[in-house]
């Protein structure tokens, strides 16, 4: 397994943590070498994962309804969307498994990279608080809310964008970003041009978000007109 200190330091947790090691280890491991699974964990890190995206739905989208924040904490907190972020983390390298999940790969499996996310944030919490665990999640799914905020159907704005100034021959579009603030809280703001022209500009707690939120403004703008 691979040293623990980068994902350790990710997550603001001492390398040898013991609720680090319990989140990273699967139970066919603990059947095999003895010791606790991530299983606990993974049950608590599930309601604080749900908190805590709910809380960042509210602070940062306060536009929308309930039923509007709803949907959108639905398209966050759903397997694929965990395991996307625990792929992000590189939590496969770390993960103990039991020797039959070794030859099969389960690393890949999106079920599996889901739950050891929510067990890594149930640890943070449980080490330093619901502060830590919030905030490390907002950083981890802000660009799938964003997505969830701007796409409602689920289509990426940016997406949208490029196959409508496709279909009306104005070329790819262009986007320009800046970011403003210190490193751990920088705020981003992009513009999309097409044919050299300004069409929308939007902001983000990331490069991707600030890209979408231009895009989402440059098509409505455009559906508009």
């Amino acid at each position: 397994m691979a040293s623990l200190e980068p994902l350790a330091e990710h997550l603001g947790l001492e390398p040898d943590s013991p609720a680090l090691a319990v989140a990273l280890t699967h139970s066919s491991y603990a059947a095999e070498r003895g010791g606790e699974s991530n299983e606990r964990l993974e049950f608590l890190g599930d309601a604080v994962v749900d908190l805590a995206v709910a809380d960042l739905i509210v602070r940062e989208h306060p536009h929308l309804n309930e039923g509007q924040a709803s949907l959108v904490r639905s398209r966050v907190v759903n397997e694929a969307a965990l395991a996307r972020a625990a792929v992000r983390l590189d939590v496969g390298g770390y993960v103990r498994l039991g020797r039959g999940e070794v030859k099969s790969r389960a690393t890949e499996r999106a079920s599996l990279l889901a739950d050891v996310f929510e067990a890594l944030v149930a640890a943070l919490y449980l080490e330093r608080g619901y502060e830590a665990a919030r905030a490390f999640v907002a950083d981890a799914l802000a660009d799938e809310v964003a997505d969830a905020v701007a796409n409602p159907s689920g289509v990426d704005p940016k997406t949208r964008l490029r196959q409508w100034a496709d279909a009306r021959g104005l070329g790819e579009p262009v986007y320009h970003v800046i970011g403003e603030g210190p490193a751990h809280a920088t705020t981003f703001e992009a513009s999309v041009l097409l044919e050299g022209v300004v069409v929308g500009t939007g902001r983000g707690r990331s490069k991707k978000a600030a890209e979408g939120a231009a895009a989402l403004c440059a098509y409505e703008a455009s559906s508009r007109a």
